[in-house]
C-alpha cells in the first residue's frame, strides 16, 4: 500500500543497544506499572502446555522459573509479577489447518486448559470478562485472565458456535490467522474473499452485538478497511506491529493506522524479531533455509545444541533487535494513531526460544516502558499503553453490545 523501504534499512544501521535505565527511571516506572500494571494482548501459554507438556497442566509448576524446564516457556507467575502484569488475554490458538467440527472441538480443548491453569493457581490469577472484572482482579492483587481466538476458523463457520465461546468467556476473535477464509482473507494468503464477505460482515455485526471484541491482527490490509466500514465498536489488533518500521505484511500501513485510531481502536505491538525488523527476518530466513538444506532442525529451541548451527550463527551473527526496536514501533503508532491507540501484544510462548535481546520473556515489560520514558513519554501516556487504551476498548464494545440487546440473533452460518 505504501513504500517505506529506508525505515528498515535505518533501523539495520542502528546497530546500538538501548542503554540501560537509571534508578530514577526503574523508580518511576515502578510506580507507573503498580498503579496501571501491563494487560498484554496475547499469550500463546495454553498452546505451549498442549503440544510440548502433552495437555498435562497441573505437571507444569507455573510457581516456579519455566525457562530453566526441558522444554522451556517464556511464562511463569515469578516473571508475570516482575514484568507487572496485571492482565492477560491467553490466546486460544489452534492451527488453521484445522476446520469445521475438528477446529469447534480443539478451541474447546484450549478453553480448558486456560480454565484450568488459571483455577490451579487461585491466588494468582482471575477469570475477567469485562473491565470491571479486570479492575477487580487488581484490587484483589490478582492478574486478571482472559480469553481470544486466534481465528474465524475456529467456530466452523457457524454463529451458533461464536455466540457459545462468548458464553464461555471467549472475549476476542482473530478474524483469520495464517490462512485466508471464505469469508476474510488473511494478510499471508491468497485472497479468497475480496475483503468481507457478505457473511464476514455479518460475523463482525454479531460480534459487536454479543460483546465479543473485533481483532484484526493476521487479516489483509483490504479486510482491516473493510472492518472499519462495518463495526460499531472499536477493534484491536491483538499483537500487529507498524509495517513503516518493518515492511511485514503482519504489520499495520500507516493509513490503517489512523484509520483504526478513528474507530477508536488499539494497536497492541508484538515482540516478535521477525515482525519487528525486516532485517532480522532476512537472517532468520538465511538460517532456516541452511537447517533444511542440511537436514538439520529448525526449532529455535534446540537450535544451540547443533554445532552447525551454532557455527553458521557465529559467522553470521545476528542483527540487533532489542527493547529501542520495541520501542520504536510503540513510538511510530503513538505518532501516528495518537497514544491513545497503542497498546501491548508480545505473543510470548508464541514465540518461543526467540525474542528481542534481554526480552526473552512476561518479565521484560518495565524494560520498554523505561526506555519509552527515557524518549521522554509522560506518565499519562506510559499508562494509556500499558492498560487504559484497552481497558477503554472493553468498555466501548460492552457499550454497543449494550446497545444492541433487542437486536435478535442471526442465524446465518458460512455458505462457502
Amino acid at each position: 500500500m505504501i513504500a517505506l523501504a529506508l525505515a528498515p534499512l535505518l533501523l539495520a544501521a542502528a546497530q546500538t543497544a538501548a542503554p540501560e535505565p537509571d534508578a530514577a527511571t526503574r523508580a518511576r516506572v515502578e510506580r507507573v506499572l503498580t498503579q496501571a500494571p501491563v494487560i498484554d494482548g496475547h499469550n500463546d501459554l495454553a498452546w505451549e502446555l498442549r503440544t510440548s507438556y502433552d495437555s498435562a497442566v497441573e505437571a507444569v509448576d507455573l510457581t516456579r522459573d519455566t525457562s530453566k524446564l526441558a522444554k522451556p516457556l517464556q511464562t511463569d507467575i515469578p516473571r508475570l509479577r516482575k514484568g507487572k502484569v496485571g492482565g492477560q488475554f491467553w490466546s486460544l490458538y489452534i492451527p488453521a489447518s484445522q476446520t469445521g467440527a475438528q477446529a469447534v472441538q480443539t478451541t474447546l480443548d484450549q478453553i480448558d486448559i486456560v480454565q484450568r491453569f488459571v483455577r490451579a493457581h487461585p491466588d494468582t490469577f482471575m477469570l475477567a470478562q469485562t473491565a470491571a472484572d479486570v479492575r477487580a482482579a487488581r484490587t484483589r492483587g490478582k492478574i486478571a485472565s482472559l480469553m481470544g481466538i486466534e481465528g474465524g476458523h475456529q467456530f466452523g463457520g457457524r454463529l451458533s458456535v461464536l455466540r457459545q465461546f462468548r458464553e464461555l468467556g471467549v472475549l476476542y476473535m482473530t478474524l483469520t490467522h495464517s490462512k485466508s477464509l471464505t469469508w476474510a482473507d488473511s494478510s499471508t494468503d491468497a485472497a479468497r474473499a475480496g475483503g468481507l464477505t457478505p457473511f464476514g460482515r455479518q460475523v463482525v455485526e454479531e460480534m459487536n452485538r454479543i460483546g465479543m471484541i473485533v481483532d484484526v491482527s493476521h487479516v489483509s490490509d483490504a479486510t482491516l478497511d473493510a472492518v472499519l466500514n462495518v463495526t460499531r465498536a472499536p477493534v484491536i489488533a491483538s499483537h500487529s506491529s507498524a509495517r513503516a518500521v518493518a515492511d511485514r505484511p503482519r504489520n499495520i500501513p500507516d493509513p490503517l493506522l489512523r484509520r483504526i485510531a478513528e474507530n477508536g481502536g488499539v494497536v497492541m505491538v508484538n515482540f516478535y524479531p521477525a515482525f519487528l525488523s525486516t532485517v532480522w527476518n532476512d537472517w532468520d530466513n538465511k538460517r532456516i533455509a541452511f537447517a533444511k538444506l542440511n537436514g538439520l532442525t529448525t526449532d529455535p529451541i534446540k537450535w544451540r545444541d547443533v554445532p552447525a548451527l551454532v557455527a553458521w550463527e557465529r559467522a553470521n551473527p545476528q542483527p540487533r533487535v532489542d527493547v529501542g526496536t520495541v520501542a520504536d514501533h510503540v513510538d511510530h503508532i503513538a505518532k501516528v494513531a495518537g497514544h491513545d491507540h497503542v497498546g501491548i501484544g508480545a505473543d510470548y510462548d508464541g514465540i518461543s526460544g526467540t525474542g528481542p535481546e534481554g526480552m526473552k520473556g512476561v518479565d521484560s515489560y518495565p524494560l520498554l516502558f523505561a526506555e519509552l520514558a527515557r524518549r521522554g513519554w509522560s506518565d499519562a501516556n506510559l499508562a494509556k499503553l500499558s492498560q487504559n487504551n484497552v481497558l477503554r476498548v472493553m468498555e466501548a464494545v460492552e457499550a454497543t453490545a449494550r446497545a444492541m440487546a433487542k437486536t435478535p440473533p442471526t442465524d446465518a452460518n458460512d455458505p462457502g
